[in-house]
């Protein structure tokens, strides 16, 4: 077959964007049938708190269809944990779906209001009469562990819900006895509001004749959400629900899991019969979606007196907030089995806690665990390279896996595959300019600027979700469609699994249609999370159009009476080699109509293990010391992704994660009064998220090594931008602070009034 001009490898532009930047998008809040009710849920305004609820006057306004609180809804299951420690099993407290007498969290849900027009349901939300009787909040996993802290949950003595060990902590204690010195670190991993551009929405439709729900939503995944909210928490059959999920705009994570507002406009429309609407506004989201990360940690490497790395020990704690969400305890624990990096660390110990907190709940937020290990690891990397004088390179380099001890098990049990690290450290060093670096410091110092150059070197594991399946098949037209249960949620799926079958058709990625989020018409699904719709959705993919591929060239070589082995694949035709002799498309599919099974295939494929793409991340900052901002002046990214699918969406992800990064790092964080747990930061008023102008040029390449536990090769990309940045910015900012004033910390997120304190915090020192 002759090379193909859209398969994989090549800069395709995204088949998505046409409609969206036509508008022509259709997402949750689009779908308007017509009559439909509206819905608005009551959340808390206090952190902790009893109280009593007496709906009775609201439920006679006028409009009013329905008020649900927890007494209504006394059969429905709550809201499930799904993860829980296998050696040690924890028992999780319940997540109402409404609140019964206690509220946990600002935003705890208290009562769901249905009525015939937004504007009266807000006057019914008005009208519900609450009696609160505040009760000591917690805010922040340090204080939640403090002798006499407010308890959250009775149950959970010092606000504790695991307290476990990885690694092996004798290995740990006889590496630090025996070390020249020692490093440390104490950092805190901010907490995040995840703001995607659209907030969570749906609609219900109620099928009286059926018995049967229509849930149209936008999430990452439709299968898990439709199981969850029937088995767990509705307890009806699955085959009585449909979701759907339309255009998404925007998930980070966070849209993978079931909320609230989920279940009780399926259970308001199946008992009113009607259809129901529900659309976040943003301050919603503020306190009605789960948030990211929120750990406080202090590391330690014991160090040779020649920089080798003997020994680390890590005390982890990580803030759950008032419940648990659908993964929440799992993100410390995952991402701790991440912490030794990519160094040859033998002797590894980490305790981990999770706490709760009056707080929004926290689960996964793009990256989910591997971001706060990377920061820990590679600011504890630097931190060691000042102990021992030495240069941030030289010690990552003398500490580094190498290519000939692939494959590499570390110390918490992952097997790194393959992987070449110091030299994509050397490729970003190169195009960064570092050794030309103390020439434009020293021009900086002169314009009263100081320059400061970080790195990070980062490896995450990605595509554990497990097994999905894609389905093929051949269409009347000559078109291919695919059928598979990821979801995307602007990362560009259609696009990415168009390439895969054009790969293997010949056929341009505008004849190949992808169908994803409809429990109906696909029949199993993961969704989408953990950087895994390639890993795994796209080796289903391109087995299934192999799968279909041969059951075509059969049918072709009937119809051309030639064999198999002479046919190939050419512009949406099979062809006898050679030869002008050709059958379209089409016509095989009118040949193969007769037996619809030799149209379409399925296959399936589970990446248990997962993949490990690996990188690193250069960064120039330019500091003004009068004021404390911090200018990002260069930012070089080299990732190994073992292949590279489209160089175009590739660079669109990493792009996008490195810019929630730089967020992260320099402005964002959820803040909650510590005395009565108010969030402070509630809305973009107090809550800063980065501008196009808050990020450098970006100059972004790629040093793969394929992956070998993969048969297409890749490595997942979607959350790597996210897990070098964060510690890539801070370690600029502190090389940059440590050489003009000795300061060797800092805490995300470096705003300007942080970093000019702890300058005049420095000089004082000085001074003194």
């Amino acid at each position: 077959m002759a090379p193909v001009k859209f398969g994989v490898g090549q800069s395709v532009r995204r088949k998505e964007d046409d409609a969206l930047v036509r508008g022509r998008g259709r997402y949750t809040d689009d779908h308007a049938p017509s009559p439909a009710l509206h819905a608005l849920m009551l959340r808390s305004p206090h952190a902790h708190a009893k109280f009593t609820i007496d709906a009775s006057r609201a439920r006679a306004l006028p409009g009013v269809e329905m008020i649900v609180t927890a007494d209504d809804i006394k059969d429905l299951g709550g809201l499930p944990c799904l993860f829980n420690l296998p050696d040690n099993p924890f028992t999780a407290p319940p997540y109402p779906i409404l609140a019964r007498d206690i509220v946990r969290h600002v935003g705890d849900a208290v009562a769901f209001v249905v009525a015939k027009t937004v504007a009266q349901a807000r006057d019914a939300i008005e009208a519900i009469a609450i009696d609160w009787k505040p009760l000591p909040a917690v805010v922040g996993a340090a204080n939640a562990v403090k002798e006499g802290a407010p308890q959250v949950w009775p149950q959970h003595p010092g606000n504790v819900l695991f307290d476990t060990s990885l690694g092996d902590k004798k290995a740990a204690e006889a590496a630090f006895a025996k070390a020249h010195s020692v490093a440390e670190v104490s950092i805190v991993n901010p907490r995040i509001v995840t703001n995607y551009m659209e907030t969570r929405a749906a609609v219900c439709e109620y099928d009286a004749k059926r018995d049967h729900l229509t849930l149209t939503i936008g999430s990452q995944g439709s299968h898990r959400l439709r199981d969850i909210l029937c088995q767990n928490i509705l307890n009806i059959p699955v085959e009585k629900m449909r979701v759907i999920c339309p255009d998404v705009g925007g998930g980070f994570g966070t849209k993978l899991f079931p909320y609230r507002e989920y279940a009780l406009i399926a259970f308001a429309s199946r008992k009113l019969r009607k259809t129901i609407k529900w659309t976040a506004e943003r301050s919603d989201h503020f306190v009605g979606d789960s948030q990211g990360r929120d750990n406080v940690t202090t590391a330690r490497m014991a160090l040779a007196e020649d920089g080798k790395f003997l020994g680390m020990d890590v005390d982890l704690i990580g803030d759950m907030g008032g419940y648990l969400s659908t993964f929440g305890p799992y993100i410390p624990h995952g991402g701790a089995g991440m912490l030794p990096g990519l160094y040859d660390v033998q002797a590894f110990h980490c305790r981990v806690r999770t706490v709760f907190t009056n707080t929004v709940p926290v689960d996964a937020y793009r990256g989910a665990g591997r971001p706060e290990a990377a920061y820990v690891v590679e600011r504890l990397v630097d931190a060691a390279a000042r102990k021992l004088g030495m240069a941030p390179d030289a010690i990552r380099r003398k500490n580094f896996i190498a290519p000939r001890a692939m494959p590499y098990k570390t110390a918490t049990g992952k097997i790194y595959d393959s992987g070449d690290f110091a030299a994509h450290l050397k490729q970003a060093m190169d195009v960064g300019g570092w050794k030309e670096f103390p020439k434009r410091a020293k021009a900086a110092k002169k314009q009263g600027l100081v320059r400061g150059i970080g790195l990070a070197s980062y490896v995450e594991v990605c595509g554990t979700m497990g097994e999905e399946t894609a389905h093929v098949q051949l269409d009347p037209n000559g078109d291919v469609t695919v059928l598979i249960g990821s979801q995307s949620s602007g990362q560009g799926h259609q696009t990415a699994y168009a390439q895969i079958v054009a790969e293997q058709f010949g056929i341009a990625p505008e004849r190949v249609h992808v169908f994803q989020g409809d429990t109906d018409r696909i029949a199993t699904g993961l969704g989408t999370g953990g950087s895994s719709a390639i890993p795994s959705g796209g080796v289903s993919v391109q087995r299934a159009t192999r799968k279909l591929g041969e059951s075509l060239k059969q049918l072709a070589a009937d119809a051309l009476e030639a064999g198999t082995a002479d046919l190939e694949f050419s512009d949406a035709t099979i062809r006898v080699a050679g030869t002008d002799r050709f059958i379209s498309f089409a016509d095989l599919a009118k040949k193969g109509s007769g037996d619809p099974a030799k149209l379409d295939a399925s296959e399936k494929f589970s990446s248990a293990d997962g993949t490990f793409p690996n990188g690193t991340h250069l960064v120039e900052v330019e500091i003004d010391p009068a004021t404390g901002v911090v200018r990002l002046v260069n930012y070089v990214i080299v990732d190994d992704f073992g292949v590279t699918l489209n160089p175009l969406l590739l660079e669109g992800q990493v792009h996008g994660g490195t810019m929630q990064g730089i967020g992260q790092a320099l402005m964002e964080r959820a803040v909650y009064d510590p005395k009565d747990g108010q969030l402070i930061t509630g809305t973009f008023m107090d809550y800063a998220l980065p501008r196009a102008s808050d990020g450098p040029p970006i100059t972004f390449q790629t040093h793969n090594v394929p992956c070998v536990t993969n048969p297409l090769g890749v490595k997942g990309a979607g959350e790597a931008g996210a897990i070098g940045s964060c510690p890539a910015v801070v370690n600029a900012i502190i090389e940059g602070l440590w050489r003009e004033y000795g300061i060797d910390h800092i805490d995300m997120p470096a705003t300007p009034e942080r970093v000019w304190m702890a300058i005049r915090e420095a000089e004082r020192h000085r001074q003194s």
